[in-house]
């Protein structure tokens, strides 16, 4: 009898998959992200939504994106360096309007390095001691300015540079700060 209760247990979590493959609050976030402004981005531009042209929308985007995006772009084969091809995984689902959600579950299943992104967490100028930051920070700061630091031996270095930078990439936060 304990055999034939547990045969029954695995015939009903084969047929009846639980709610693990589902996505919840927070995963994925690049992914859905990325292919949520995709969508938007085909929908202004009033594309024809066949695989081909979306294809093109996908690879032109990768060419632009940077950091975590263009991480995924190269997880699912749409920049010029990847080793693998999974972008018909996203141009076919979207040429029929399936939810960007359901387009990442299914990548998730073929590669889950895909759900694993996370977009890092965006630092608050206004507030922030430059002093405590780690080099690392201000390194990223200086990197999503499109800005390096050349001859920058020093932390003081960088964030001199970076209180140099601010009034013409973050002009509200650099009205804000007191110690410039």
């Amino acid at each position: 009898m304990l055999s034939l209760s547990g045969l029954s247990v695995a015939l009903a979590l084969a047929l009846f998959p639980g709610s693990g493959e589902a996505l919840r609050e927070g995963d994925c976030e690049v992914c859905v992200t990325f292919l949520g402004k995709l969508y938007r981005s085909l929908e202004d531009d009033k594309v024809n939504f066949n695989s081909a042209d979306i294809e093109k929308a996908v690879v032109k985007s990768c060419r632009d994106a940077k950091g975590k995006e263009n991480r995924f772009c190269y997880y699912i084969g749409a920049t010029s360096d990847a080793a693998t091809k999974m972008i018909n995984e996203v141009s076919r689902p979207l040429s029929h309007h399936v939810p960007v959600v359901k387009i990442c579950e299914k990548l998730r299943k073929k590669d889950g390095q895909i759900c694993d992104l996370k977009y890092d967490k965006q630092l608050d100028l206004t507030t922030v001691d430059l002093r405590k930051l780690r080099v690392k920070d201000l390194k990223k700061i200086l990197e999503v300015w499109d800005e390096s630091c050349k001859g920058c031996a020093e932390k003081n270095d960088f964030i001199r540079k970076i209180t140099e930078l601010m009034p013409r990439y973050a002009p509200a936060a650099a009205s804000a700060r007191t110690d410039l």
